[in-house]
């Protein structure tokens, strides 16, 4: 009767040690999964730009993923049209005036920072005189555009790049929305390959129907070159390097593939799908947390 009532005891407690162990693993998993870093990059976010379908998603997406207890980071440009004043932007010293150098020229960078109303949203903004300060988005005031939308591209993605590595946090997700983000994931997968911020980070690529219809021109080939980036890297996508290879190049080196509306180059779409990666349609407002949370995790995952 003692025998058979301490082996009842053992027993029970190995039961409940278990069923514990499970506990504390679920518990681990799940704290995982909820904490990851993501690393927004936009092209354009509301309120500091006219309201867009690409403003609107960079805006709401990366306070749904704050809701979700995702740690988040924002980047876009320091656009011409934006009020620094009405925004409340301010320079941050401490991670301004690196030089960048684009095809032999020096290009100061500057960091502004501003946080978005009625949320716990900061957003840094890529700054210089020639390329952002005194000028629009991606078409000058009398609807043409900028000849060198490509080098605007370039440096944006380097300095974007440059500031998250001395912020010192690395994210896990980079998800990069709009054209002029079409360059990061290039030099994420090849030039900043071996840097601790980015080696193990994932990138996504969101595709929208906006789309930029002049040549990015001659200079676009020479201004990419950067570390082990050599102008070779674009052959393959044709001599004359339009919106299409530009988004092509962003999808060849991202890791996932994001869709916003119905009005997205089906070649894009096609040649996203055809490369096997993740792949979503981006929901209703109301569904953005939960959908790109399961996408989030599918991929690192992976």
């Amino acid at each position: 009767m003692y025998k058979n009532s301490r082996h009842l005891s053992i027993f029970r407690k190995k039961k409940i040690y278990i069923n514990e162990f499970f506990c504390i693993f679920a518990r681990i998993k799940m704290f995982v999964m909820a904490g990851k870093k993501v690393l927004y990059i936009n092209q354009e976010i509301t309120p500091y730009v006219p309201e867009s379908e690409m403003a609107h998603l960079g805006r709401l997406l990366p306070q749904a993923m704050q809701e979700k207890d995702h740690e988040i980071r924002t980047f876009m440009p320091k656009w011409g049209n934006i009020n620094e004043r009405r925004g409340q932007l301010h320079e941050v010293i401490r991670l301004s005036r690196m030089m960048l150098i684009i095809d032999e020229t020096d290009h100061p960078l500057i960091i502004k920072v501003a946080s978005i109303p009625a949320t716990r949203i900061q957003v840094y903004f890529i700054d210089n005189e020639d390329y952002f300060t005194k000028r629009l988005m991606a078409r000058d005031e009398s609807g043409k555009e900028y000849d060198d939308n490509g080098e605007r591209a370039i440096f944006f993605a380097r300095g974007v790049l440059e500031t998250v590595k001395k912020l010192r946090w690395i994210p896990d997700i980079i998800h990069c929305q709009g054209w002029m983000c079409s360059v990061i994931p290039l030099y994420i997968k090849t030039a900043y390959h071996d840097e601790p911020s980015f080696a193990n980070t994932k990138v996504v690529t969101t595709l929208f129907s906006e789309e930029l219809h002049d040549s990015l021109g001659d200079n676009f080939r020479k201004s990419i070159e950067f570390k082990s980036v050599k102008a070779k890297v674009l052959d393959s996508y044709g001599k004359d390097f339009r919106f299409p290879s530009l988004q092509k190049l962003a999808i060849d080196y991202s890791d996932a593939i994001a869709c916003v509306g119905d009005g997205v180059n089906p070649e894009l779409v096609s040649y996203a799908k055809g490369k096997g990666m993740p792949f979503i349609y981006c929901p209703a407002d109301g569904q953005l947390g939960d959908a790109f949370n399961g996408f989030y995790e599918q991929l690192c995952e992976k």
